[in-house]
């Protein structure tokens, strides 16, 4: 069931390379809106950020005091500093001297735990606004990327509606909710952990960077000496990732979209005995999408602990360097202690940018699905304003009309119709011949390559669809219902507010209402969307009374009888008579027994109007007409070239 639909699709939109660069820009600017949540969000981040790499240095000024006291204390009291080291020197203990000649000591003088207490004090408090600073850029950060969210799932929405009937017939239902919810919420996660994040590590890089080269130019340099390696790791594995997580989503897609099928068909599933075939198409898609995922996790995954590997080299680097520097006396411990926390501080949001180039790298994955389906090509656009007929009567005309839904395959071809109002016209012949694609044309589903189509003289495609439909009521041979109670889904037809006793009454009319009595609630007996605890036929009675509450100037039944039993047929074909007076009525009919009293009946094939005329004209006429209904009821062989 999904397998060959699978295959086919499989050759779809998904099969373009993935544009990391484009989407990664479009993803962006679809922030726009949020440009000032966008510019608070910064300014409380620089300044956290700014406070955070200032606290090392503070720190560093902290262990500068107490290290400057324990020396200070072991010293002769009297002295000066100058002194002191001059005395080691002719000791022999110049390098110590060296080392010392850094520190800012006081000969004889202990620990000043006033000044340390308050330089903690200053670090205490420069750390809590920073982490305050930072909790309220958290929360624009999920503003920012909630309302965001909320703009996008409306233009998919927007856009479902106004992509043509073409662009389903051509895929897997599954497959484009998949995208309508699936890849947006995968968005909305990938942003929801990353962007503030990003924007939190770039920032710190630079303000780290900055804190070194002003603590130590010599040791800035010495931590930048392994940069182009992180920078070559990250690029590496993320192009081997990329192609993986692409692969990911479009797995994910498919298998919704078996999923799907196989489950709105899980009773043809078990009829067939196609539950093997379809477990195992599940176990293929299934594989598919754990190796996709797998793959790109674990590519992806290799990212943290090559980029600790560089940092701990990194820190080596900075410890070896650092304490040779604080050894000459070029620097004091509290630097060093600074410096070596800024190392730390620089290669964490280096390792953390890398670590969520997954996250990104999925997130863009997705965010590309979802702009092919709002770059799909729409349906023609409304005319502005729209024509409409000075009175709807239902009269229709088919003026040299020709269709075909491949530009080198023809279906209809030259056709010319004229229906009056209140006549009904039962449109027969055998499947393929063009007898539904007649209906999608009126109601513009599909709009018709040559020639026109008028309603009340006035050219449908200078009408508004909405203008459009809201005068043709419709019944198709596949009920659809809501979750919901069934007065509910008979209202659905109106377009405007109803009351119970509208609504039953159109349920008599349909025939529905001596069922609908019997079930426990009655009307307000609460049904899911595949109908559940109806029988077919009774889901199209439903369905039959929404297409009569409308109130339609045309009605439109396609093979709308043919899950109903013969006795409830009748009762409906006499309710379709009543209600049919003064309305135009295409009926598409396979059972030529519903459409014998019509006022005209069309005989289709290849698209084409080979007999038309009343029921017995055509008998008499013994055509096509004559070999379908003979083959209904006389077992009379059908020749249909």
């Amino acid at each position: 069931m999904a397998g060959p639909m699978g295959r086919m699709m499989a050759g779809g939109p998904d099969q373009r390379s993935m544009d990391f660069k484009g989407s990664g820009r479009r993803l962006v600017a679809q922030f726009r809106p949020e440009r000032f949540t966008i510019y608070g969000l910064l300014l409380c981040v620089v300044v956290s950020v700014g406070l955070s790499v200032v606290g090392p240095k503070i720190l560093g000024r902290a262990t500068d005091l107490v290290f400057a006291g324990i020396i200070g204390r072991q010293m002769p009291e009297g002295a000066t500093k100058e002194q002191v080291l001059d005395s080691m020197r002719e000791r022999g203990q110049g390098r110590v001297a060296d080392m010392l000649g850094g520190t800012d000591f006081t000969p004889g003088k202990g620990i000043d735990f006033g000044a340390v207490g308050d330089v903690l004090l200053l670090a205490l408090g420069t750390f809590l606004v920073a982490g305050l600073l930072m909790a309220i850029a958290t929360r624009l950060v999920n503003r920012a990327v909630n309302r965001t969210m909320y703009r996008l799932r409306e233009d998919v929405q927007t856009k479902l509606s106004r992509l043509p009937l073409s662009y389903f017939d051509k895929r897997q239902r599954g497959e484009v909710l998949s995208r309508a919810t699936n890849d947006i919420d995968n968005i909305g996660q990938t942003l929801q952990q990353s962007m503030g994040q990003l924007i939190n590590s770039v920032l710190t890089i630079v303000g780290v960077l900055v804190m070194m080269f002003w603590v130590s130019w010599l040791l800035a340099l010495v931590a930048l000496v392994t940069v182009p390696l992180s920078f070559v790791v990250a690029t590496r594995v993320g192009k081997r990732s990329q192609p993986h997580f692409v692969q990911q989503w479009r797995s994910t897609g498919k298998l919704n979209a078996h999923i799907e099928e196989m489950y709105t068909g899980h009773t043809l599933v078990k009829v067939f005995g196609r539950q093997e075939e379809s477990a195992r198409q599940f176990a293929e898609q299934n594989e598919a999408l754990y190796e996709a995922g797998f793959r790109a996790q674990f590519n992806s995954g290799v990212m943290q602990p090559l980029m600790m590997f560089v940092s701990n080299l990194n820190y080596v680097l900075v410890a070896v360097v650092g304490g040779l520097r604080v050894a000459s006396g070029s620097l004091s411990i509290g630097d060093v202690q600074a410096f070596i926390q800024y190392s730390r501080q620089f290669s964490m949001p280096l390792t953390q940018v890398a670590s969520m180039a997954n996250l990104v790298q999925s997130g863009v994955a997705s965010a590309e699905r979802v702009f092919e389906l709002l770059d799909a090509e729409e349906q023609e656009a409304d005319p502005v304003p729209g024509e409409r007929p000075e009175e709807l009567s239902g009269r229709v005309r088919l003026e040299n009309v020709s269709f075909r839904y491949e530009p080198e395959k023809p279906l209809i071809e030259d056709l010319s119709l004229t229906v009056e109002p209140g006549h009904t016209v039962a449109i027969v012949g055998p499947t393929g011949a063009g007898k539904t694609t007649l209906v999608n044309l009126l109601m513009r589903f599909y709009d018709v390559s040559d020639g026109r189509i008028t309603l009340d003289g006035v050219d449908i495609r200078r009408m508004t669809r909405d203008e459009l439909r809201s005068g043709i009521g419709m019944v198709l041979q596949d009920t659809w219902l809501f979750g919901g109670t069934i007065a509910e889904n008979i209202a659905y037809g109106a377009a405007r507010e109803v009351t119970r006793g509208e609504i039953e009454e159109a349920a008599r009319a349909a025939h529905a209402d001596r069922f609908v009595r019997t079930l426990p609630d009655g009307y307000d007996t609460v049904i899911d969307d595949e109908g559940t605890g109806v029988s077919a036929g009774e889901k199209q009675l439903i369905t039959i009374a929404r297409a009569f509450l409308s109130d339609p100037v045309i009605l439109v039944l396609d093979e709308a009888t043919s899950s109903v039993d013969t006795r409830t047929e009748v009762l409906i074909q006499k309710a379709m008579a009543k209600l049919a007076a003064g309305r135009t009525s295409f009926v598409i009919a396979h059972r030529l027994s519903t459409i014998r009293d019509a006022d005209t009946i069309l005989v289709m094939e290849n698209g084409s109007i080979v007999e038309q005329g009343a029921h017995t004209e055509l008998l008499a006429a013994d055509g096509a007409y004559a070999r379908l209904y003979k083959a209904q009821f006389a077992q009379a062989v059908a020749e249909v070239d």
